[in-house]
């Protein structure tokens, strides 16, 4: 073969191979492109349990009552939630559907007023007496059912046997008293020689059936175990019970701590969490999808402030400080099929979970989160928010206006710990990109600054209801324009926009303008959008604060949710994708 002929095989060759790995890479790209992507995987919570607050340091109680929802539940089982929080069972129940928690000491009735339930106090003179002196067998017992046997036999027609769970044993009781000396006078009129008085200890808890001092049960494992007590269902019934007047899922737990009053803590499914949790956080009769957005914030931020009460042995309270929760009392069926539609679903930032703060209105735009507390979140992120204007006129006090003379701003301020003369001015220091205020400059009489920054800064200086105002005649409308209601924004270098006879934005080319003012005068019109201060920050004499929306600015605005659901239909997914920036939901 000559020199030529290999020449051309070997320019052959590569050609081909050339044309091979094109084909190759043409293949692989589309295949590459018709796969679908890979799917997201879903948040595992850390638990499924949380443990809620409800009665516990100062307002710890001295009794607490339980009663089976009618239909649902008949009695109780007894036992204690382990460190998975799941709950034992000890084998001990009661056919009572109406009981109280007590502490073991001498406790007084009172019946509720108004048709309240009523509750047990210490105190001895009076109505229904429940005393502290036990009588028991000296003898302890693997099992309920055993003790229970027994303690019926000694009874006898007594009819005030009871069975004693303490320190993992069973013990058959009898009676209440409220002396030693009245306890075992009655133990040898009933000849009972083998039989002993039981005080209990400062871990003791009484169980009765409610209005009365007949004992139920009573239990005691030191600070080892505490008391949970849990609804007995019917069939495949989920059971509810009344507890101060709010029907609760789920179990409850009692402890002395201390051997002081009855902290109560509740434990529940975080799906049915959720559910006592939206109807008080957001209107029951709301559109669906904004139910199912404010479902998925409320149960990211259960997850990520479960720290918040750990010193007092539970997760989150039930009010605002966590997120209000009152159990299933306005709960309907919308609100419980936004969260069965929404169930396990969490919010995500690069595979993380968000803490998903939410507010009532923010006034126009939301703010990132360093602006407003002190930690950066990428996904809290300020976003101008043109749905809350469908709903400026349907909120209470949407747009408000806050003024102060010279001397209440004055006072205001010492009250609070700042040292100042007579305040004889105020404005904003600094915006936001969103056109909401990060910082704000007062000065006295003497010439002293004194600079206010930030939400609880901003609040306590001033009393201001969000981050979203101006002061005397300043202007706050910073950031993006709206225009019309496709929300198109306006940008660019001329100062001026307008729309044309087709409806579309057009800038107007500089230059100067004019109008024709009120007074029928022509004037220049500036298109000056900076920011303008007058020299003090008053308006006719006084401190004038005038701003919109309710809340701390981060996050979701629920009326915003309302509003983009109602008038623009969209999705739960796509409210929270507009309110936290870059976020996964699934």
């Amino acid at each position: 073969m000559s020199n030529i002929n290999i020449l051309l095989n070997n320019i052959k060759y590569k050609l081909y191979i050339s044309k091979l790995l094109k084909f190759v890479l043409i293949a692989m790209l589309v295949l590459t492109v018709s796969l679908p992507p890979l799917p997201v995987e879903a948040y595992q919570p850390t638990v499924e349990t949380l443990k809620i607050g409800l009665f516990f340091d100062t307002s710890a109680l001295p009794s607490a009552n339980l009663q089976n929802v009618s239909g649902y539940g008949r009695g109780f089982y007894f036992g204690y939630y382990d460190q998975n929080r799941n709950f034992v069972s000890i084998g001990a129940w009661t056919d009572e559907t109406a009981i109280t928690m007590v502490i073991d000491r001498n406790m007084l009735w009172y019946p509720g007023e108004g048709g309240g339930s009523g509750e047990f106090r210490e105190g001895l003179e009076g109505g229904t007496v429940l005393g502290c002196f036990h009588i028991m067998v000296n003898a302890s017992y693997d099992s309920f059912e055993e003790a229970k046997e027994v303690a019926l036999n000694y009874a006898g027609s007594y009819g005030d046997s009871y069975v004693k769970f303490y320190n993992g044993r069973f013990y058959a009781m009898m009676g209440q008293y409220t002396t030693r000396a009245a306890a075992e006078e009655a133990m040898n009129a009933r000849g009972l020689s083998t039989c002993v008085v039981d005080a209990g200890t400062s871990n003791t808890i009484a169980v009765v059936r409610t209005g009365t001092n007949k004992m139920v049960f009573e239990y005691d494992y030191g600070t080892s175990y505490y008391l949970a007590v849990i609804p007995r269902p019917i069939d495949n019934e989920k059971p509810e019970t009344w507890f101060r007047g709010y029907r609760y899922n789920g179990g409850f737990q009692y402890a002395r701590f201390g051997g002081e009053l009855l902290s109560v803590i509740h434990f529940i499914d975080i799906e049915d969490y959720v559910k006592g949790i939206l109807p008080y956080e957001m209107n029951n009769a709301w559109p669906l999808e904004a139910l199912k957005a404010q479902a998925c914030t409320a149960r990211n931020y259960a997850l990520t402030s479960l720290g918040s009460h750990s010193s007092l042995g539970f997760d989150l309270c039930v009010t605002e400080h966590c997120q209000v929760y009152r159990g299933r009392g306005a709960a309907n069926g919308r609100t419980d099929q936004a969260v069965d539609e929404t169930t396990g679903i969490y919010i995500t930032y690069n595979g993380e979970l968000c803490r998903t703060f939410y507010a009532s209105t923010n006034g126009g735009a939301s703010e990132n989160s360093e602006n407003v507390w002190s930690e950066e979140l990428p996904y809290l992120r300020g976003v101008i928010d043109p749905y809350e204007k469908d709903i400026e006129s349907t909120v209470s006090n949407y747009f408000w206006t806050i003024t102060y003379t010279q001397e209440q701003i004055t006072e205001r301020l010492r009250s609070r710990g700042t040292n100042c003369a007579t305040i004889v001015s105020m404005e904003v220091r600094e915006y936001s990109p969103t056109g909401n205020v990060i910082s704000v400059i007062l000065k006295d009489a003497n010439g002293a600054s004194y600079t206010f920054s930030k939400r609880e800064s901003l609040y306590g200086a001033l009393g201001v209801p969000t981050q979203r105002f101006n002061i005397g005649n300043s202007s706050y409308d910073v950031g993006t324009y709206f225009v019309n209601d496709s929300f198109q924004s306006v940008s660019g270098d001329a100062a001026f926009y307008a729309l044309d006879g087709m409806g579309s934005v057009a800038s107007v080319p500089q230059g100067d303008i004019y109008a024709v003012m009120e007074s029928g005068s022509v004037e220049i019109v500036t298109g000056d959008n900076e920011n303008t201060v007058n020299d003090n920050g008053m308006i006719n004499g006084v401190f004038t604060i005038r701003g919109s929306g309710r809340g701390h600015n981060v996050g979701m605005s629920q009326w915003g949710a309302y509003s983009m659901a109602e008038y623009h239909n969209m999705s739960f997914d796509e409210i929270i994708k507009f309110y936290y920036t870059g976020v996964e939901v699934g």
